[in-house]
Formats: C-alpha cells, sequence, structure tokens
C-alpha cells in the first residue's frame, strides 16, 4: 500500500508573512503523516521559517536545486545549502524549469543524484507537450525523460524518490487529462520502473498527477490503481483549498 501524497507547488508566489499566515492556518488540520505526506514546495527565500513553523503533519520542499557543492554559479543554490535549511524534497525538472530556464534530461539526472546525496527526496517531474501527445510521441518523450532522469540511481535511491506526470498541456491552463488518460501515463511510467529495476520497486514507486488537479478532480484522479496524488500548483495556495485536498486524497 503506497501512502498518499499532496505536493503543493507555489512557483513565485507568497512573500513572507504570507507563506507563515499559509502555514499557521493549515499545520493542525491537515491528515496525520501516516495517512498522507503533504508538502509545501515554497520559494528558497522563505524555506527556513517555513522549516521552523511547519509542525507535526507537514513537510517543506523546495523548487529547484543545483547539481554542484559549491561554486561560481550565480543565483543558484546548492544542494548542501538546502538541506541546512532542514527541508525534506525538492522538485527536479518541473517543465517550466525545462522551457523558461533551458533544464535539460542530462540536468534533471545530475540534480536528483545530487538531492539524494544531500539526504534530499527529489519530486522528479515529466510530461509531454500538446504537440507531443497529438502527434502519439506521448510514451517515447516520458521513456526518454525517465529513462536518463534515474541513469545511474539505485533501487535503494528510488525509495527516497517521487515521479511526478504533468502533461505540459495541462499545467495552469485548467485542462485535466482524463482519469483515465493520466493513470495510463502513470501506469506507462510505473511499467518503465519495472523494465529497469524490478516489479517490487515499481510498486513501491509514488507516482504524482500533475496538471490543474483541483478539489474538484482529486478524488477521481486518487482512485486510479497508478495515481498515488498530486503536485499541485494554483490550487495549493490558498489554504482551504490545499487542505481539501489534503483531506480528499485520504479518504476511501
Amino acid at each position: 500500500m503506497r501512502k498518499p501524497v499532496m505536493a503543493g507547488n507555489w512557483k513565485m508566489n507568497k512573500t513572507r508573512d504570507e507563506a507563515l499566515q499559509f502555514i499557521y492556518a493549515v499545520s493542525d488540520k491537515l491528515p496525520s503523516l501516516d495517512k498522507l505526506d503533504s508538502i509545501v514546495c515554497a520559494p528558497a527565500i522563505i524555506l527556513r521559517d517555513l522549516v521552523k513553523r511547519q509542525g507535526d503533519s507537514l513537510k517543506i520542499g523546495a523548487q529547484n536545486v543545483h547539481f554542484a557543492e559549491s561554486g561560481a554559479y550565480t543565483g543558484e543554490i546548492s544542494p548542501v545549502m538546502l538541506a541546512s535549511t532542514g527541508v525534506e524534497y525538492v522538485i527536479i525538472g518541473h517543465s517550466e524549469r525545462r522551457s523558461y530556464f533551458a533544464e535539460t534530461d542530462e540536468t534533471v539526472n545530475l540534480k536528483a543524484k545530487a538531492a539524494l546525496d544531500h539526504g534530499l527526496k527529489p519530486i522528479i517531474c515529466c510530461g509531454e507537450t500538446l504537440e507531443e501527445r497529438e502527434n502519439g510521441s506521448t510514451n517515447e518523450v516520458l521513456k526518454r525523460q525517465i529513462t536518463k532522469a534515474l541513469d545511474g540511481l539505485t533501487s535503494d535511491d528510488l525509495k527516497n524518490v517521487i515521479i511526478a506526470y504533468e502533461p505540459v498541456w495541462a499545467i495552469g491552463t485548467g485542462k485535466v487529462a482524463s482519469s483515465e488518460v493520466a493513470d495510463e501515463a502513470c501506469g506507462y511510467i510505473r511499467g518503465l520502473v519495472q523494465g529497469i529495476y524490478s516489479s517490487r520497486t515499481a510498486s513501491n514507486l509514488r507516482i504524482l498527477y500533475g496538471g490543474s488537479m483541483s478539489p474538484k478532480n482529486v478524488s477521481e484522479l486518487m482512485a486510479q490503481p497508478n495515481i498515488d496524488g498530486g503536485l499541485v500548483g494554483g490550487a495549493s495556495l490558498n489554504p482551504e483549498s490545499f487542505l481539501e485536498l489534503c483531506n480528499k486524497a485520504v479518504q476511501d
């Protein structure tokens, strides 16, 4: 039985005061950690403030990490720095990072390894564009992204890895992959992992759906056999909405 995950990705939103108000609003109302991993991935500038106030049922994550421990990389944040804040998770390879900031399959792999080396749990994103889906290359794209992202990682490493399937055409657009389409893609990813590692590793891997998940569709998506939770953007910015997502994620 895989424990479900609800991870909020705040992207470039919230001041320190707004973030703290959010934390105070949700911290004592979330499902317990034995039922759900509730995660907020926030801008780096406020991570330490959130870690200090996260409470017992919330985990804090970052939205990006560099693969080097230190060096002349102006504006970047190393895994050593992130680990020192006390965060547990980090998003790697989000489509916005790939599209706007030249993230590649190779740097995703380097970042995943660096995160794991420093005790951080990567949430590795993958997903196809609308053009790629329409021309029938979804599986080809997912195979390339997953194979390269996991290159050199062991089955033990994968115990601390989460995969997030995010069809690019559904991120922030209001368009949602049907539960069947989303589950088919997540099942394909699980099959890829089984082919690389083993059926046990694949069956234990938690795979999230990302792409306009909301309180309206979370139950239907979570009912699918290969979807273990969500990586949620806009719906994670409001505390009431995030709480609703988290509580619905653990309903039978």
